[in-house]
């Protein structure tokens, strides 16, 4: 490490990964003041997150996210995001030894920001060894969450709270999360002559269709939507999440804000010292139900991820009650596409398909369909639908969600309290929607259907049905399942669970 009064020398990485702002970004305030002459940031393009992961809403934002942090660096230090392409161990890998295609010799620091998904620490590890291999220097950082995961593991004795409770009485006990960091002044700039590798295009990613998301991504749309939040002090302060409305799309009634946090556009620690002030000397909403207790849930399932072996299946996981789920293609396509005869199940994966969101309480109902409550398949099935299409799909809370909605983890409510698929407007999914705005907009089909019968049209006498336009089993599916009847044939191997 050069003295202060030494000139500067060599190169430093900044790999983005997650993260992609430059406020609070721990790695690019280290490369400021690391004494290296040039600094590049990059963000390396992995095939494995693909059109056949990935759905085309959540690249689309990701894409806008990349332009965005180029943008910022471009307007801020006059360097740019150099977008690479490849298997990062392969790319970053030519990079340690040769310095290839970006600098005339190999970097002498590179840095990033943890990132605790099993896919990123088997990644990382094969990137350490390569580096220790060409003697570059590693240094990695806690950011994408309020505290260091493992830090806070070990302060609860190596396991993960199971509650929010239990993760409020952790928080009391490891102290205020640090305060967002300030973006750096200065940045090294990139080396003389290098080219630059522009953010692609979804054609040239291999995607076709259009983009229909509500959201666009990056830090400064991320940043105005939480400066937006913010300055809405009652909302903050009466905030229950149960209480916002499942079926409430434009706008939808929380915050809108996980999206940001998934890709680390708008810093979680910014996030928890906004509500702080906000919520400071005033009186307002607790845990569990309000914003902080949201964000708690959110540290609770990075400390699950990160401490419960094969978290994110079955077979193998402590934590998960072995059910002999089912399996049938034609009922899972049904429920991925929304069309399993249900007005409001189908409308929220439509919603889902089309826009990339869904609001909690309809991702509880429809998880609830899929397993325990009527078709008796794998919460794994339905994770992976999630995992492709939602914006905010991120590992550990996307998996911690599904066990506890499918029943079979001991954070998860009753295994036989479930959820009616056609549900009144006073139960616990809050859809408080008497006309079916929400399913007209997104089962258009169902559009003239009287509002008496729109959460279950098979009751409509065939006169009001042909009326409407819209036959029961020809224009719209017929419900696939008699819910009153399999939510109690329940197969017997599962009876004692």
């Amino acid at each position: 490490m050069p003295s202060s009064s030494s000139a500067p020398a060599g190169s430093a990485i900044v790999w983005f990964r997650k993260g992609l702002r430059l406020r609070d970004n721990a790695p690019l305030v280290e490369a400021s003041k690391a004494g290296v002459k040039h600094v590049c940031p990059i963000f390396v393009i992995d095939p494995h997150f693909g059109p056949k992961h990935v759905g085309i809403n959540r690249y689309n934002f990701l894409l806008d996210s990349l332009k965005d942090l180029d943008k910022q660096l471009s307007k801020r230090y006059r360097s740019r995001l150099m977008v690479l392409r490849g298997k990062p161990e392969e790319v970053i890998g030519k990079l340690l030894k040769t310095g290839k295609p970006l600098l005339s010799a190999k970097p002498t620091l590179i840095l990033w920001e943890k990132d605790t998904e099993p896919y990123a620490l088997k990644r990382d590890a094969a990137i350490i060894k390569l580096a220790k291999q060409n003697h570059v220097e590693v240094r990695t950082f806690s950011g994408h969450t309020l505290w260091d995961v493992e830090q806070a593991l070990a302060k609860n004795k190596g396991k993960a709270p199971t509650t929010n409770n239990a993760m409020q009485t952790l928080a009391k006990a490891l102290g205020e999360p640090a305060k967002p960091l300030a973006i750096p002044s200065k940045l090294p700039p990139l080396p003389p002559g290098a080219k630059a590798y522009d953010v692609p295009t979804l054609k040239q990613m291999g995607y076709a269709g259009s983009v229909q998301g509500y959201l666009s991504g990056g830090e400064t749309a991320g940043a105005a939507r939480m400066a937006t939040m913010l300055k809405k002090t009652s909302f903050i302060r009466t905030f229950k999440k149960p209480q916002t409305r499942s079926t409430a799309y434009d706008p939808p009634d929380t915050t809108m804000l996980s999206p940001y946090f998934k890709f680390g556009c708008v810093s979680i620690r910014e996030f928890y010292w906004g509500l702080k002030k906000v919520c400071s000397g005033a009186s307002h909403s607790k845990p569990p139900e309000s914003l902080l207790g949201q964000i708690y849930f959110r540290e609770m399932a990075y400390l699950m991820g990160a401490s419960i072996p094969n978290f994110d299946q079955q077979a193998g996981n402590p934590s998960c009650k072995q059910i002999p789920w089912a399996k049938n293609p034609k009922m899972l396509a049904a429920w991925e596409h929304g069309r399993t005869g249900f007005p409001y199940i189908d409308a929220a994966m439509r919603q889902l398909n089309r826009v990339g969101w869904m609001h909690h309480l309809a991702r509880h109902a429809v998880a609830c369909f899929l397993t325990r409550g009527d078709l008796w398949l794998s919460w794994e099935q339905g994770r992976d639908v999630f995992d492709k299409l939602l914006l905010d799909a991120d590992w550990a809370l996307n998996n911690m969600n599904w066990l506890a909605l499918a029943g079979v983890a001991p954070w998860s409510p009753p295994f036989f309290r479930v959820y009616h698929p056609v549900p009144k407007m006073d139960s616990a999914l809050n859809v408080k929607d008497p006309e079916g705005k929400f399913i007209r907009e997104f089962v258009p089909e169902l559009g003239k259907m009287p509002s008496q019968y729109i959460y279950a049209p098979w009751t409509a006498p065939m006169e009001v049905q042909k009326t409407a336009g819209c036959i029961i089993g020809k224009d719209y599916p017929k419900p696939m399942v008699d819910h009153d009847e399999v939510c109690k044939a329940v197969p017997s191997a599962a009876k004692d669970q």
